[in-house]
C-alpha cells in the first residue's frame, strides 16, 4: 500500500472555493476558520476591495471582497455567502468568497505554472495552476493578493 501525499511529507492541503464560475484555493495553512456572512461596517476611505469591518469575539477584523480585489467583480453577498478567516503575515483578515467548494490534498507536481499569456496582475496573483477532476482550479497566494500597507489601512 502506498503513502498518502501528506504522509510522505510531500503534500500539501488547500481550501478550493469558488468566486463566481471560477474556482480558487489557498492554502489550508493559513486558514483559521470559515464563517457565513456577516454584513461589515464600512470604513472611509478604504481600497474598494475592502467592505468594512466586523466584529469577531472582541476583534476588528477587516473584510475583504476577493472577486473585487481579483478584478471579478464585486460580490453582492447573500446569506449563501462565506468569510474565510486567513493570516497574512501578521494580519487576521476576512476574505468574502460566494462558497467553500472542498479541501484538496496535492503534491507540489501538481502544481503547474501560471502561463505567461497571464497578465503580469494575475501572476502576481496566481501561485499556480491544478487541473483536478476535469477543471481548472487557481492556486493564490495571500500575501501578495493583501499587500501590507493597504491591510495596515484597512485595520
Amino acid at each position: 500500500m502506498s503513502e498518502s501525499p501528506t504522509a510522505a511529507g510531500l503534500g500539501r492541503e488547500l481550501i478550493s472555493f469558488r468566486i463566481g464560475s471560477q474556482e480558487f484555493c489557498v492554502d489550508i495553512m493559513d486558514v483559521r476558520e470559515i464563517r457565513g456572512w456577516t454584513p461589515a461596517t464600512a470604513l472611509p476611505q478604504a481600497p474598494a476591495f475592502v467592505r468594512g469591518v466586523i466584529n469577531l469575539r472582541g476583534a476588528v477584523l477587516p473584510i475583504v471582497d476577493l472577486g473585487a480585489r481579483l478584478g471579478l467583480g464585486a460580490a453582492d453577498p447573500t446569506a449563501r455567502h462565506v468569510i474565510i478567516v486567513a493570516q497574512v503575515e501578521k494580519q487576521i483578515v476576512g476574505l468574502l468568497v460566494d462558497a467553500v467548494s472542498d479541501i484538496l490534498t496535492v503534491s507540489d507536481d501538481m502544481i503547474q505554472p501560471t502561463p505567461d499569456v497571464a497578465s503580469e496582475m494575475v501572476r502576481n496573483f496566481v501561485r499556480g495552476l491544478l487541473a483536478i477532476d476535469g477543471r481548472m482550479v487557481s492556486f493564490i497566494s495571500l500575501d501578495r493578493v493583501l499587500p501590507e500597507s493597504e491591510l495596515e489601512a484597512a485595520a
